[in-house]
């Protein structure tokens, strides 16, 4: 029975009640997208009818916290310090002669729409996108190998083009487009939770192998098998892998795109990646993302690795939240054991420094539930004076993936301290409470259709 990536997750999910089916065709064009929107991209959804394709299309896989956390067998609250030690202490993978992806090769008349099923997702879109495949290369000076998410703008034929936005696979790029050489890619689709999250963590950071960060999350060697026609490796139980070559001095334009935050990208010329072979399992099932929310999530989780350690040297923190409505990255909560005043700015100034990306920082006490936007608006109403609990940095270096900040290059930065005073008058702060309240089984009291 298989233990890693697409297939054997969607077991795990079927078993566990998470999956829903859609037996009613789609078209790929809009509709597919429509319906994985509708369900704010945290419901699994596999659609066995895809309008103009025979391929199933599995989407929303991972845009649910608390389903991510199940699925890697691990509680909310060891979640950081699981992924510590992750990164701190890879395991090597496991090479295999054959693999379940390679039971297809296709070298000859190569033309990825007519073969897939790939959404388009909003009106203004340039193209369809392959918004979930996992791109592999690997530096060409010292031979480590590099994974992350990018988005793929299809072109046509057996083209496609690559928004490759990080500094290493730039880097990567350009080194051998300074010698007029080919960079080799393959793209991954059909993967799982494990790995969606190990290629969040910054190789340019943490220098890590990201497969091996993978062993270490899933608790046993990733296995891998090398690609058909590049020098690359590839997981043996993928669905789908796109080979090929991104050629030197070749750009498209790339865009528009809805993307994160909800707004179209601009345009600009990308590279291209010529596809030269396609392996895949019998009867493969295309992996989708609506976006952006389920990358997103992943890198989010990551980034309250860094956003916990950055506030953790400064004050004793309980939990960090890296919400999704603020993208996974714009918006931090924090929640505080406060030990004396001064706590809720120094959380600020510690949450903003943590990346460059932090645009909004709220601080509580241990009392507010960070995961409730309900307990976060009420600690901002009872807890917070705009007078002195208002922190404002203007002008400071944002992201370039937030539109106010790309109007003209900086971005303000605010940090509010919801925090309520120790001492004697903090204790006109505390919450009136229902003795057993947290214990009771609200459904004992209803019968039937008359709970909800």
């Amino acid at each position: 029975m298989e233990t890693q990536m697409l297939r054997a997750a969607i077991d795990q999910l079927k078993n566990k009640g998470y999956l829903q089916v859609c037996n009613v065709e789609v078209d790929p064009k809009f509709e597919l997208g429509a319906v994985l929107k509708c369900f704010k991209n945290e419901v699994p959804i596999m659609f066995s009818k895809v309008k103009g394709n025979k391929m199933p299309v599995a989407g929303a896989l991972f845009g649910n916290r608390e389903i991510y956390y199940e699925m890697l067998g691990m509680k909310h609250e060891e979640r950081i310090y699981r992924m510590m030690d992750a990164i701190a202490n890879p395991k090597a993978t496991k090479f295999l002669a054959k693999g379940a992806v390679m039971e297809n090769i296709i070298t000859r008349n190569i033309d990825i729409p007519k073969m897939f099923p790939i959404p388009t997702f909003h009106e203004e879109d340039s193209s369809s996108y392959i918004t979930s495949g996992i791109v592999v290369v690997k530096d060409p000076e010292t031979g480590k190998r590099h994974i992350s998410v990018r988005r793929l703008q299809v072109n046509g034929g057996n083209e496609i083009s690559i928004l490759i936005a990080s500094p290493l696979a730039t880097k990567q790029f350009l080194q051998m487009e300074e010698q007029n050489k080919p960079l080799e890619v393959a793209i991954l689709l059909g993967y799982d939770y494990s790995l969606l999250l190990a290629s969040q963590v910054s190789s340019e950071v943490y220098g890590v192998d990201k497969y091996e960060v993978d062993s270490a999350l899933r608790g046993e060697a990733l296995e891998l098998v090398k690609c058909h026609s590049v020098d690359l490796e590839v997981p043996a139980y993928g669905e789908i892998v796109l080979e090929g070559i991104m050629p030197p001095h070749r750009r498209k334009d790339e865009g528009p795109f809805g993307e994160l935050m909800g707004y179209y990208g601009g345009v600009a010329p990308h590279p291209v990646v010529e596809i030269k072979t396609v392996m895949h399992r019998n009867d493969p099932i295309f992996q989708t993302a609506f976006p952006c929310r389920e990358e997103h999530l992943s890198n989010g989780l990551i980034r309250e690795i860094e956003l916990y350690t950055a506030v953790k040297n400064l004050v004793d923190v309980k939990d960090v939240n890296v919400t999704v409505s603020g993208g996974c990255r714009f918006h931090a909560f924090v929640s505080i054991h406060k030990r004396q005043e001064g706590d809720g700015k120094s959380a600020i100034l510690g949450a903003l420094a943590s990346s460059k990306d932090v645009k909004h920082v709220v601080v509580v006490d241990d009392d507010v539930d960070i995961f409730s936007p309900d307990d976060i608006e009420w600690a901002i109403a009872t807890r917070m004076q705009a007078s002195k609990d208002l922190v404002i940095v203007p002008g400071a270096l944002g992201s370039g993936l937030e539109p106010s900040h790309s109007l003209s290059g900086i971005t303000d930065k605010v940090g509010i301290d919801a925090t309520k005073p120790i001492g004697e008058l903090g204790k006109r702060f505390e919450r009136a409470v229902i003795p057993g309240y947290e214990k009771i089984d609200i459904s004992k009291y209803f019968q039937g259709e008359n709970y909800r």
